[in-house]
């Protein structure tokens, strides 16, 4: 299987519909401020992790299996033999799967920068360097701090 058919299969995971049941919450702005912060914006954030780990054609298919191992709890993991992703939610499981997404590319992307850091600097302060310079402070606090 190759890095582009993984990131599709996780591209359709993340764009899979939440969970969230409206009769939960009893107030629109409840329900709207949860979909804000555990649907809408780590679909946001994903599509950026996405297209950083796509121009980056030394990350391979290899690098992103090993990224999907240990991601958030090992609880996300790829069924090559289906073409699949499957997750295992946790009690939060119909808002939580993108941010697993997030975490398999920003596992993936913190391997890429860790590998190339230069000897003057610790690897920590390559990666969130880097992350800073191309997501900002929000995404760099959110998946490599």
């Amino acid at each position: 299987m190759t890095k582009h058919e993984i990131l599709n299969m996780l591209e359709s995971f993340t764009n899979e519909r939440p969970g969230l049941i409206f009769a939960d919450y009893g107030d629109v702005r409840m329900y709207r401020e949860d979909y804000r912060k555990h649907c809408e914006k780590p679909l946001r954030d994903f599509r950026e992790l996405l297209a950083a780990v796509r121009w980056r054609d030394s990350l391979t298919a290899e690098d992103i299996r090993d990224a999907l191992r240990g991601a958030f709890g090992s609880r996300i993991e790829l069924r090559e033999n289906e073409k699949r992703i499957d997750y295992t939610p946790g009690q939060y499981g119909a808002t939580e799967y993108r941010h697993a997404a997030c975490d398999v590319l920003a596992r993936a992307l913190w391997a890429y920068w860790r590998e190339h850091t230069p000897e003057s600097m610790t690897p920590r302060e390559y990666i969130t360097k880097n992350a800073r310079r191309e997501f900002g402070r929000g995404m760099t606090a959110r998946y490599f701090d």
